[in-house]
């Protein structure tokens, strides 16, 4: 088993991440900017994470670091660019130099995002090229993994990324006009008896092949016990567009598709910025890569169902 650092466990996709890491039998470490004052589920280091020492100093003793922090407040990253500049591009580069200097692995969580909306399931092989800013700090971010740990760095892309919250409650997150938060937040509303509106109009990401967070999380555990590098897409065979994705959660949990109403965001819904339309990924490259076998939109949501109806965490690959 592996020791695995894990930057912004405490977050949505990263806490998924440790979960499954630490299911799978290995040792996880947050790497934190601050004591946590909710103890994590699992151990914890206060890290500097200005300092490309203090960063390498924790990661002595591991034999990768899974680089998942964002900063999510969209309208600061668009008023301070230098803060948005280091709290992305820079920031991968210190975790990439401390990497290095450790002997680590480094994986870095990307987005759909880095696209520019034009193209349908767009292979491992396209760099991207983003529509707005958020696109732009992840397309520099994966370039950093590319020029700093060519042959051993692993970009993992991720998209719509559907799933629970594994340290926190739920919060106040709806759906938004990526993907993000869209199943559960129209499962909550269906299963309260209210409607349910699915965006359209302009400025809305439409298509998607989305991520479960836990099945994203098992692939990234296939990417370090494989000791894989390069860019993988750990997203569903298939695609779907808003309205199709809506209506299959309500055949898969049992919803009452006729509370589904489309309708266009309100401006303060939209997105500081041009949005893709269309963020589908391909995973072909990446299933021969992982060894992965078939999974569907459908089996994803089966998946959450299940983690949502039994509190228990739930995922298809399992760990070699």
């Amino acid at each position: 088993m592996a020791k695995i650092a894990i930057t912004g466990s405490n977050g949505f996709v990263g806490g998924n991440i440790a979960k499954v890491l630490q299911l799978a039998g290995h040792e996880v470490i947050g790497l934190v900017r601050s004591p946590q004052q909710n103890p994590l589920p699992w151990a914890t280091t206060v890290v500097d994470l200005a300092s490309i020492d203090s960063i390498a100093a924790a990661l002595h003793g591991c034999d990768a670091v899974v680089h998942s922090a964002i900063a999510n407040d969209f309208n600061r990253l668009q008023e301070d660019r230098p803060f948005a500049y280091d709290s992305y591009v820079a920031l991968t580069q210190r975790v990439t130099h401390a990497a290095n200097r450790a002997g680590a692995q480094i994986v870095y969580v990307s987005s759909g995002w880095v696209m520019d909306g034009t193209t349908h399931m767009t292979p491992e092989t396209d760099c991207g090229n983003p529509v707005n800013f958020y696109g732009v700090l992840k397309a520099l971010s994966e370039q950093v993994i590319r020029d700093l740990a060519p042959d051993t760095g692993a970009i993992a892309r991720i998209e719509g990324v559907m799933g629970i919250h594994q340290t926190q409650p739920a919060g106040p997150r709806t759906q938004d006009v990526g993907f993000g938060y869209f199943v559960t937040s129209l499962v909550t509303d269906l299963r309260a008896g209210k409607t349910f509106t699915v965006f359209g109009g302009e400025r809305v990401n439409k298509v998607t092949a989305p991520s479960n967070a836990a099945e994203s999380s098992a692939q990234i555990e296939r990417i370090i016990s494989r000791k894989a590098a390069g860019t993988f897409h750990l997203v569903p065979d298939d695609a779907v567009n808003r309205m199709q994705y809506a209506r299959l959660v309500c055949d898969v949990f049992d919803l009452d598709a006729s509370l589904l109403r489309e309708a266009d965001p309100t401006p303060d819904q939209l997105f500081p910025g041009a949005v893709p339309v269309d963020t589908s990924l391909s995973n072909v490259s990446t299933k021969k890569a992982l060894g992965l076998g078939a999974i569907s939109t459908r089996d994803l949501l089966v998946a959450l169902r299940t983690e949502l109806d039994t509190g228990n965490i739930t995922f298809i690959t399992q760990p070699e």
